[in-house]
């Protein structure tokens, strides 16, 4: 009986936030930051692997909430909404779910994939019918599922995009000194049919100031010819 409540308010919540959703769009946009990886934004029905990282899968879905759409997110716990609303996240378009029992897990997802516009998944291992039923289900409603953590590259139906952090560098400390103040990430993109020539960028993530920002590439460092001293 309480899981059957429990459910009821879900769908009492994802009604409220269905006539909102953009459902005449059929890409959902990114941040401009994003833009070099994702120059096609978000096509709805789509599925997206975030490979180990809760900032950039935040930074991902702050397009389409900033943009209006309504975001889910389930079993995302360690989810922070400090850090949530500094990549852009507007929190009045973001739901939060508590992760549910394994056997109510498939009908909770697809219950907010009816309804949201994108809905961002702690991923775990489920079998090869549920994925294709979930996956088939976004591809159906219009929604983009964001499969997030180590987990996502073992869903069993390939993702349309797979996102992941390929290099790292903290920035701000001194010489024993100071706050991590910025990040500075590579990210690599690649996935399938219009993803599958992969692509790089490097981003701040979070920028100095807060949000996320294209980087430039730092330049090789080439050691100094000597100049020749006429004899």
């Amino acid at each position: 009986m309480r899981s059957e409540g429990a459910l009821a308010r879900l769908a009492e919540v994802a009604a409220r936030a269905k006539p909102v959703a953009l459902a005449r769009e059929q890409v959902l946009p990114v941040l401009p930051a994003l833009g070099a990886l994702l120059p096609d934004g978000l096509r709805r029905g789509s599925t997206v692997a975030v490979g180990g990282s809760t900032s950039l899968a935040l930074a991902l879905v702050a397009g389409p909430a900033g943009a209006g759409s309504w975001v889910a997110g389930i079993g995302v716990s360690s989810l922070g909404l400090v850090a949530a609303a500094e990549l852009g996240v507007p929190l009045d378009r973001l739901v939060l779910v508590a992760d549910p029992p394994a056997p109510s897990w498939g009908t909770i997802v697809a219950t907010l994939v009816d309804a949201f516009d994108v809905v961002l998944v702690r991923a775990r291992r489920v079998g090869a019918s549920d994925a294709r039923r979930l996956t088939a289900r976004a591809r159906e409603r219009g929604a983009v599922l964001v499969l997030l953590g180590d987990e996502a590259a073992a869903w069993p139906e390939a993702p349309d995009i797979c996102l992941r952090i390929a290099d790292a560098q903290w920035q701000g400390l001194g010489e024993g000194h100071g706050h991590l103040r910025s990040r500075r990430v590579q990210v690599e993109v690649d996935g399938r049919r219009g993803a599958a020539r992969p692509r790089r960028a490097w981003l701040w993530l979070p920028a100095a100031g807060g949000g996320v920002e294209a980087a430039e590439p730092l330049a090789e460092v080439r050691p100094l010819l000597r100049a020749r001293t006429a004899s």
